[in-house]
């Protein structure tokens, strides 16, 4: 599933070259993604230009005069902009064609994403109004994290992952950002001291930057919005990487499932 980077990757790239833009027509070629596409979505958007490309989580924001297209990606889907001539793919499933003649296209194999309609203020909008805070603002800092999970036994590795607590930190990047911080992802929320929690924000952020600056992670087929790969995962140190030895000490790596979820990390380093 893409996550924060990746998502942030793709809206950096579209703001470069859809902001101005003006969409000169909508095609829903599958309507039954995750939630059914809105009917009125075509007529609504049609000669609207777009204002402005925000990122909320994991969820893409086009904002222009009459409202907000809010985008999520699912498990596999992309957002790519392609010249209107180019075939449509057979997961496309939903086209904006802009004055430029550009075509900016969902691709969606497994139909897990969205592409929804607002004219209200999106960031109330129900699937956006309960989100914990984003990890790279101030807001998420040690004393915040701390205070959240005083009253947390679930393993810290899941309550980074709790988008009520904070958001778009998935399953990579909370097992890199527990190992560059020498956490163990099965310890209890609130059996950390307030140190190691300010050592964790500050691992999440910056792993979430170099990942940023990476392009994202590439592990089976997310792209950019111009189909490139992201390089974040030649610098993965855990995830991914089980029973080959740690870049710190040479210990084994080791996984487990947490949550449902596969989880990398050294026995030795993190505790």
């Amino acid at each position: 599933m893409p996550e924060l980077p990746e998502v942030e990757t793709i809206r950096r790239g579209l703001s470069q070259r859809l902001c101005g833009r003006t969409v000169s027509r909508v095609s829903v070629h599958q309507p039954q993604l995750r939630w059914p596409v809105p009917r009125r979505l075509a007529r609504e958007l049609r000669g609207q230009a777009i204002d402005s490309i925000a990122r909320r989580a994991k969820y893409l924001l086009l904002r222009c005069h009459a409202g907000t297209v809010i985008v999520h990606l699912g498990m596999s889907g992309s957002l790519r902009l392609t010249d209107s001539q180019v075939p449509r793919q057979k997961h496309d499933h939903v086209e904006w064609l802009l004055d430029d003649g550009q075509c900016l296209r969902l691709h969606d194999p497994r139909r897990f994403g969205a592409v929804l309609w607002t004219t209200k203020e999106p960031l109330t909008h129900r699937l956006l109004a309960h989100l914990g805070p984003e990890p790279l603002s101030r807001s998420f800092n040690a004393g915040y994290l701390y205070s959240v999970t005083r009253n947390r036994s679930a393993n810290i590795k899941s309550l980074l992952m709790n988008s009520r607590l904070v958001v778009g930190v998935g399953n990579i990047y909370a097992s890199e950002a527990l190992f560059a911080a020498g956490i163990h992802p099965a310890r209890a929320g609130n059996r950390l001291a307030d140190a190691r929690y300010a050592r964790l924000v500050v691992a999440v952020k910056e792993t979430l930057r170099r990942a940023i600056r990476a392009g994202g992670t590439t592990l089976k087929d997310f792209t950019d919005s111009d189909g490139r790969p992201g390089y974040f995962r030649q610098k993965l140190q855990v995830y991914g990487r089980a029973g080959e030895a740690c870049m710190r000490c040479g210990t084994p790596l080791s996984q487990r499932v947490l949550a449902q979820r596969s989880t990398f990390y050294c026995r030795r380093c993190q505790r």
